[in-house]
């Protein structure tokens, strides 16, 4: 993530009161563009999404991590729940100038990549294929107060 907003990504705000940030990498976004990935970057001859759950498990401990370090709230989200009232409330409480309010945390169906088990028809032998599904997931959000920030840029 660091790499991609120091090198690609460029944002100027200035006198908003909340921010939403999507990042997605197109070439992640479909099927070859994941074999790549592990082949060509992460050096995997057989790419495999089992090696998607270490660097998600990992990402999910430093992000935790960071939360307790700096005693964020952690907002389980339950379904239905508006965030946007959920904000409200917890910015009421905020006691800072600027800062992250909360890190929430809810489950949504969203599209992942799987491993097939796949046989060739003219050997039988068996090889992995990596297909797009649905999945609940956790996904995590950032709510942070910008308001008394007149203008701030992230490169």
């Amino acid at each position: 993530m660091a790499e991609i907003v120091n090198h690609h990504v460029r944002l100027t705000v200035e006198g908003i009161d909340r921010m939403y940030l999507n990042v997605f990498v197109p070439g992640l976004q479909y099927e070859q563009g994941i074999v790549r990935f592990f082949r060509e970057h992460r050096g995997q001859p057989l790419p495999s999404a089992a090696l998607m759950s270490p660097m998600t498990r990992r990402f999910v401990a430093q992000l935790e991590d960071f939360v307790s370090e700096r005693q964020i709230p952690l907002v389980q989200f339950c379904k239905g729940q508006r965030k946007d009232e959920v904000m409200a409330e917890h910015l009421r409480r905020f006691a800072h100038e600027e800062g992250i309010v909360f890190v929430g945390k809810a489950q949504e169906n969203t599209p992942v990549f799987r491993t097939e088990r796949r046989r060739n028809p003219k050997t039988g032998q068996p090889y992995p294929w990596i297909v797009r599904r649905s999945a609940m997931v956790n996904n995590y959000f950032r709510r942070a107060d910008f308001a008394t920030l007149p203008c701030w840029q992230v490169r």
